[in-house]
């Protein structure tokens, strides 16, 4: 069993535990499930393109960072120019939870996207109800049936989806709602970097689809080559959060690229 599937079986359980401490009417009751949600899409198109994330952790490198707090993390973001926080709420294998998300959605005014293995349409009304804006859907994890249906409970709670494929037989996975689509350089299965995979892909892409690369950019350099190669945003985390201050790291960033 790779460690995708070991996630997605673990993923299973909590989200039945979960089921059970808070109902879907309580969700639904939530203060944030009723407030209108800030636009990803828009942002990105508008501003850096950079959605930072918040991760403390991950199966193929371990501790990233555990002591950063998250609310100084997404403040600091935000006051660089980050077009969006991507904000790990799996708890087991990525150390974040909902409590995270909650947390920083009062003290931020960008859109935050809630990044986890959504295998259940509970996990989407937890997003609304804690002030996510955007839901990250796998394509590795899902059919693209579950796609289709996830995308449109997405929409009928307000919130965009951003679509993550890593092959090109998940090309299949795009439909025509989805509003952002990423293209991961990691393979989630073995945990291997190819940018110039993730470029091919790219080019596959609807043109009408905004394109986000994923994961696997260490240097300025490798935000460089995929920027020139057409990716309209990029989604980055350990390049941040490997830093004592990530904020500050992400300020850095936007210095270099400015200039």
């Amino acid at each position: 069993m790779n460690i995708l599937n070991k996630i997605i079986e673990h993923k299973k359980i909590e989200v039945a535990q979960a089921k059970k401490k808070i109902s879907l009417t309580e969700l639904k009751e939530a203060v944030f499930f009723q407030r209108k949600t800030f636009s990803l899409k828009k942002s990105v198109k508008s501003g850096s393109g950079i959605i930072s994330e918040f991760k403390r952790k991950s199966p193929s490198k371990g501790i990233i960072n555990d002591k950063a707090d998250v609310s100084e993390v997404a403040k600091s973001y935000e006051k660089f120019g980050a077009s969006g926080i991507s904000i790990l709420t799996d708890e087991s294998f990525f150390g974040g939870t909902l409590h995270d998300i909650l947390k920083v959605r009062q003290e931020i005014s960008i859109p935050i996207l809630r990044k986890d293995f959504m295998i259940d349409e509970y996990q989407f009304y937890e997003a609304k109800a804690n002030g996510a804006d955007a839901v990250l859907l796998i394509a590795s994890c899902l059919s693209p049936a579950q796609v289709q249906e996830f995308t449109e409970l997405s929409h009928g709670l307000d919130l965009e989806v951003l679509l993550e494929i890593h092959t090109e037989e998940e090309l299949k996975h795009i439909n025509r709602n989805v509003d952002l689509a990423g293209i991961n350089n990691r393979n989630l299965k073995d945990f291997k970097v190819d940018l110039q995979h993730s470029v091919n892909l790219k080019n596959m892409l609807p043109k009408e689809i905004l394109a986000v690369a994923e994961s696997g950019i260490y240097a300025v350099e490798d935000f460089k080559f995929l920027k020139e190669k057409g990716f309209d945003a990029f989604l980055m985390g350990e390049y941040f959060m490997r830093n004592e201050d990530p904020g500050l790291a992400f300020g850095e960033l936007i210095n270099i690229i400015k200039n």
